[in-house]
């Protein structure tokens, strides 16, 4: 049986892996998740009357850094437009430090987050969604249907010089009620903590 243990353990992490295909229901959305404001919200508290966008994140990521400004100016932007956001940290295995309620706190205000910024007990969430990255993103529709995941946008260091704004395009076509163009990117960022 121990020659076959990496196997299996690769088998594990694999299917761990495995992202929330498009067009898929949003996976436990009525799990409680603690906010860094001290309440439990679900997704289903969070979204909007046209949809909700889940970004998986953390505090120090240096990819989540470069983007994080472009959370608080999607939000600023779709808000009013009935589409729900949240900030979620898998990060299991750092929060007792860096990724610590305390620090998220911190970090929501010093960023002035206009989000709710919560904490995944036993990274259950990224594993619902098959996140592996932070960043990595999820847009669901009014109807709770997957219709993009991946990457913000395709300049993590400069907003100025992004050409191809994924995410945006993809919320202003569905809120038109148009057809998704791009609806599967690769999301690059850090590797999820997971304990």
């Amino acid at each position: 049986m121990k020659k076959y243990f990496p196997i299996i353990i690769i088998s594990i992490c694999l299917l761990n892996a495995r992202e929330l295909e498009i067009g898929s229901a949003i996976p436990n959305i009525d799990h409680r998740l603690f906010e860094t404001k001290g309440e439990y919200l679900s997704l289903n508290d969070v979204k909007g009357k046209n949809g909700l966008l889940v970004i998986f994140s953390c505090n120090t990521c240096p990819w989540v850094v470069r983007w994080e400004d472009r959370y608080v100016t999607i939000t600023e932007k779709y808000k009013n437009k009935g589409i729900g956001v949240i900030a979620i940290n898998s990060n299991a295995d750092q929060f007792d430090n860096k990724d610590s309620i305390e620090e998220m706190r911190n970090h929501a205000k010093n960023n002035n987050y206009n989000f709710p910024y919560v904490q995944d007990f036993g990274s259950k969430m990224a594993y619902a969604f098959g996140a592996t990255r932070t960043p990595h993103i999820f847009l669901f529709d009014k109807n709770d249907t997957l219709v993009y995941r991946g990457a913000i946008d395709d300049n993590a260091k400069n907003a100025k010089k992004v050409k191809e704004p994924f995410l945006s395009d993809a919320i202003s076509a569905m809120i038109s009620g148009n057809p998704i163009e791009v609806s599967s990117t690769k999301a690059l960022g850090c590797s999820i903590k997971f304990k």
